[in-house]
């Protein structure tokens, strides 16, 4: 399954700039990988004096975690999701607007129960790996 940014735009409560995958890739029951190029973009809302701080990766995979739930029937503009705790997070840079390839998000659920999911995730550029930890994302 492969969807575009305007299909995105539609599962998650980001608007504008703040949608900021412009591509699923693949997505199955367990897991979705999806593809950013918004770092590199100069207007890129989460930027802090010009710069992407490699943190910011987190919001991305949130917004896949978004996407991977609303797929599955979980969340979604019905059910929407909040996340919740974020743990284990490994930075392997300190900022992502001077990646110059796209970033490749992936994020496994590793835990589905009642309303509580758990997330592992990765953000990665040519395979290199830019930044990996879990999450929990309750829904209301």
């Amino acid at each position: 399954m492969t969807l575009d940014h305007a299909a995105i735009r539609g599962l998650v409560p980001h608007a504008g700039a703040m949608c900021l995958l412009h591509e699923v890739l693949q997505a199955d029951a367990d897991s979705i990988r999806a593809r950013a190029v918004s770092h590199r973009d100069p207007a890129n809302p989460l930027r802090e004096g010009g710069v992407l701080p490699a943190l910011c990766g987190v919001e991305y995979a949130a917004q896949a975690m978004a996407v991977h739930g609303a797929l599955q029937g979980g969340l979604g503009p019905r059910r929407p999701g909040m996340l919740a705790a974020v743990r284990d997070v490994e930075l392997a840079v300190q900022r992502l607007d001077d990646i110059a390839e796209d970033l490749v998000i992936e994020a496994h659920c590793l835990l589905h129960e009642g309303g509580r999911l758990l997330y592992r995730f990765e953000v990665r550029a040519n395979n290199r790996e830019l930044l990996q930890g879990r999450a929990t994302v309750v829904t209301e």
